[in-house]
């Protein structure tokens, strides 16, 4: 069956996002991208990943530490650094959900595993290359487990691939190792995968975390358009969504309040072909939901920012 999480998009439909300024900045991050790629032991741990994942379908559990203990060692990491703020986490239910949060810095995954309930476990979708880009995140999520590793292009490669098209010869040796280097997610095979492990987390009445406009949001309080994938796995499972909105990820520096806002779960029927009107409706609904819960004029302090750089980059 092919994935309804994602769809196989055209290179078409995929340049068509709006892209990033082709900076040198730009270009550095296309380069580090195609660099995490080739990684061997980020790809080895990708891969055990996935497969722990699709071994817990046949035996009912996953090799793991406890969500308990997950959350411990996560929440001393950061609250060392941050203050955290949870608001109205009474609203969580204590069967299976599909939690749908903002995306504002790659802090977000790691924030959410220290902060949300270790029961029901849940797991968490990300960009693969992101998570394991560095030493410590490989260690770290070597321990902590529950995370489902998603290939996908960068704005920042698709920008060069297409700067690359468009005449700037300095830049097709890059374009050319993005296109051999780079995994796009959208064959037929890595999508069943990523099907057959979603639908095995909620029939083991497990829960999920993803993100759900796609990509980094630019501003506070700005929420992209939705993408599908939330409501139709939802739909198909009947689990509730919980929209949160994660306030003040965006940048970040020492001892910053962060606040992890939850809403109201949006409670649904199974259905286990949902038609594209009743998968708009509920997309509708989980938009509304979501940006009503972000502040409606978000201002950063104006206190002393130290470690600024170091903390934006620590998670980068």
């Amino acid at each position: 069956m092919v994935s309804m999480l994602q769809s196989k998009p055209s290179q078409a439909s995929e340049y068509q996002q709006p892209l990033p300024e082709l900076t040198e900045a730009t270009i550095k991050r296309a380069g580090e991208g195609v660099a995490y790629a080739r990684c061997a032991k980020s790809n080895k741990m990708i891969e055990q990943a996935l497969s722990s994942q699709e071994n817990a379908i046949f035996t009912g559990r996953e090799n793991r530490i406890s969500g308990k203990i997950r959350r411990a060692v996560l929440r001393g990491l950061i609250h060392t650094l941050f203050k955290v703020k949870v608001e109205n986490p009474e609203r969580i239910p204590n069967t299976p959900v599909l939690f749908a949060a903002n995306h504002l810095n790659h802090i977000d995954p790691f924030l959410l595993l220290s902060e949300l309930p270790a029961k029901p476990y849940f797991h968490i979708l990300g960009d693969a290359r992101t998570l394991y880009n560095s030493v410590w995140k490989r260690l770290l999520l070597h321990f902590a487990k529950g995370v489902i590793p998603l290939d996908r292009l960068w704005k920042e490669e698709i920008a060069v691939i297409e700067a690359a098209k468009n005449g700037r010869e300095d830049l097709v040796a890059l374009a050319a190792d993005i296109e051999k280097y780079v995994p796009k997610g959208n064959s037929i095979e890595s999508m069943r995968r990523l099907d057959r492990i979603v639908c095995g987390i909620f029939a083991r009445n497990e829960s999920i975390m993803l993100f759900p406009e796609g990509k980094l949001g630019a501003v506070e309080s700005q929420l992209l358009p939705l993408k599908r994938g939330a409501v139709i796995y939802a739909l198909r499972s009947g689990v509730p969504i919980v929209p949160i909105a994660l306030i003040g990820t965006k940048d970040l520096f020492f001892r910053k309040q962060l606040t992890v806002r939850i809403g109201e779960p949006i409670i649904l029927p199974q259905c286990t072909r949902p038609k594209s009107q009743q998968i708009q409706t509920v997309i509708d609904e989980l938009q509304y939901n979501m940006q009503n819960l972000l502040p409606k004029n978000y201002q950063e302090p104006s206190c002393a920012k130290l470690f600024r750089n170091f903390l934006n980059h620590l998670f980068w």
